[in-house]
């Protein structure tokens, strides 16, 4: 084998991934077709969950100060994000070519071997492992891995050679999306909707103003290049009555509303992650977002049935937890979709929900729905709140008068026994299990206690940092519920 592990993409997911893999001790190769990276800004920023899953991870120092807003939509609907209740700002204005930076780097600093000019021309899955035929500087040559995982965006390679099926629909209209210089204008931050169609406006770094443009009517096109400035500054003329075409372009692209999904994450020793296994509108920008945390969900999984500590039924939990939300975030983007970029016959339907998301309920769910906060997964049953979903940020103080919290105990991407109770026999019956489990005794810190915890004596947190077992309220047992996610005891 020349890796444990083969990444095709070094895109957010593919670094993301490759960086999880590497802290579970795992070889792992990436390959990316091009030469470098493209600098181009794409998506903007990152919600409320990914900027924690970059917390556990200790990679959000990286980014500096961070622009945050709790400002947001759905379907162009305002909503105020803070009204979620202990959750951080989501990230404005970090360009993802920054956000592609600072992963590429730390992935790097774990020893992930990245390969550029490097692309995926075939490959076989022959039940013992993957063989990718590649072509790179010095030529074509194939490389061997125990799992391929194709990280390579929509047009996935690997998808299409490890013949995964990609059920949907197919684009209805095309939207430009281009970010230019020397102009100013005036602020849409959420898009506003004209006779015509839609526009967008943004500020992002040095001076740069993101547009958006969707004329409704304009039939999809399949692109193998940009599309011109001309085109953009002409459809926003129709839109808007305003000439923009002395403005300089940074960057012009187009996208489309195509929805797909894979009907499978994986298929024997090829896995899928990010666009490659989803594609949709990019409204409410949870594309990325979504791609990183498929990483994060498959990382330590994959880590540890190449490790031996887990069996693959693990490895199933990957497509039965993560193909779930890509569904729903197929839903909510066609939903967002269909009340942004209709015409005046979904006016109606606008101004009800405008009326619904004024109740607080209302507007919680829509924006956990779409900062990845709302996410639960089946670990079992019993009566705690917190149980298959994300732990919150909790400060600690250990015996030894250490401070630490729960953020900080993932920076290793190890699953934690947290014993609020100082229990000794809790921590024996865990014991077995302390080769990939950190068992910690600790109290919250004064007035830090979520509410979700009133009364807990000890949580498990999966590495991914979502709550496996909480006591009481978990019907499973302890040595159990950590055998199910982390394998047998080493003693066994």
């Amino acid at each position: 084998m020349d890796a444990a592990v083969i990444v095709v993409g070094a895109g957010p997911a593919g670094m993301m991934l490759a960086g999880e893999l590497r802290l579970a001790g795992v070889d792992v190769v990436v390959l990316e077709r091009l030469a470098q990276r493209t600098g181009e800004s794409r998506g903007l920023g990152f919600t409320a969950r990914t900027m924690e899953v970059f917390d556990q991870r200790g990679i959000l120092p990286r980014f500096g100060e961070v622009e945050t807003s709790n400002q947001g939509h759905f379907g162009g609907l305002p909503i105020d994000f803070g009204v979620l209740e202990g959750a951080l700002q989501a990230a404005k204005t970090v360009p993802q070519s920054v956000t592609e930076t600072h992963l590429e780097q730390w992935a790097g600093s774990l020893g992930a071997d990245i390969r550029r000019s490097h692309e995926v021309l075939s490959l076989t899955d022959d039940g013992d492992g993957v063989t990718v035929e590649v072509r790179g500087p010095e030529g074509e040559h194939t490389l061997r891995a125990a799992y391929v995982v194709g990280c390579d965006g929509g047009r996935s390679l690997v998808r299409k050679a490890a013949g995964f099926d990609f059920p949907g629909t197919p684009a209805t209209m095309e939207m430009y999306l281009a970010d230019i210089k020397g102009i100013e204008l005036a602020p849409r931050m959420i898009g506003e909707t004209l006779p015509g169609g839609m526009v967008m406006v943004g500020p992002l770094p040095g001076g740069i103003t993101r547009i958006i443009v969707c004329e409704r009517g304009t039939p999809p096109r399949r692109r193998e290049t940009p599309p011109s400035f001309d085109e953009v500054a002409d459809a926003w003329k129709r839109l808007t009555g305003d000439d923009i075409s002395h403005a300089e372009p940074v960057w012009v692209s187009a996208f489309g509303n195509a929805t797909r999904q894979v009907t499978e994450y994986r298929r024997g020793r090829v896995i899928l992650a990010g666009d490659s296994a989803h594609i949709h509108l990019p409204a409410g920008g949870q594309g990325m977002n979504t791609s990183i945390q498929d990483a994060v969900n498959l990382g330590w999984k994959l880590g540890a049935v190449v490790n031996g500590t887990a069996s693959q039924d693990l490895l199933d939990t990957y497509h039965s937890e993560r193909h779930a939300v890509g569904k729903r975030l197929l839903m909510n983007t066609q939903a967002q979709g269909l009340l942004f970029l209709s015409g005046p016959e979904v006016q109606p339907l606008r101004d009800v929900l405008g009326e619904l998301i004024k109740y607080e309920e209302v507007a919680k769910h829509l924006a956990a729905m779409v900062s990845g906060l709302e996410i639960t997964y089946d670990v079992g049953t019993g009566s705690h709140p917190l149980l298959g979903k994300r732990m919150p940020h909790l400060e600690l103080l250990t015996g030894s008068g250490r401070t630490t919290s729960s953020t900080e105990l993932l920076h290793s991407a190890r699953g934690v026994l947290l014993d609020l109770t100082d229990n000794p026999r809790l921590r024996a019956r865990a014991g077995a299990w302390s080769d990939r489990l950190d068992i910690v005794t600790a109290t919250p810190g004064a007035g830090t206690a979520a509410a979700e915890l009133e009364g807990t004596t000890a949580v498990l947190i999966r590495p991914d940092g979502y709550v496996a077992w909480a006591a009481p309220g978990s019907h499973h047992d302890l040595p159990m519920a950590i055998e199910r996610w982390f394998g047998k005891p080493s003693a066994a």
